[in-house]
């Protein structure tokens, strides 16, 4: 399995006890294949310390920082797409330095933040 990067949707959907969303992340680690999720990702859907769920769901991810050259790919593709999502260009960042498959629920603003980057990203909806 190729390497996956994963959105707020993703894990807003397994804070919430979304099954499809779990059964998928858990067929996921036991190919062995550890999911990333950018920071900055993390940081917009971690509102409370009570949130069990998704706290148990990171377990198996892997927290991908926010570097420098990440960030200035973010910017620029802000600024090609015509976009203000950097949540999202983020992800996109990651995804293209990662060369991982982005798991979203916004499958058209991911598209359309890759097409700006001229970069081929796979990106599977929810």
């Amino acid at each position: 399995m190729s390497r996956v990067i994963y959105d707020a949707g993703v894990l807003v959907a397994a804070d919430r006890g979304d099954r499809r969303v779990w059964l998928e992340h858990t067929a996921r680690l036991m190919e062995r294949c550890v999911p990333l999720v950018p920071a900055p990702v993390l940081a917009q859907v971690s509102l409370t310390a009570r949130q069990a769920q998704l706290r148990r769901f990171l377990a198996g991810c892997h927290i991908e920082p926010l570097g420098e050259r990440d960030a200035h790919l973010a910017g620029s593709l802000l600024g090609k797409s015509r976009t203000t999502d950097v949540v999202d260009a983020s992800v996109v960042a990651i995804a293209i330095r990662s060369q991982a498959v982005i798991i979203t629920g916004d499958v058209a603003d991911m598209e359309r933040l890759a097409a700006a980057a001229g970069a081929r990203v796979g990106v599977i909806g929810l």
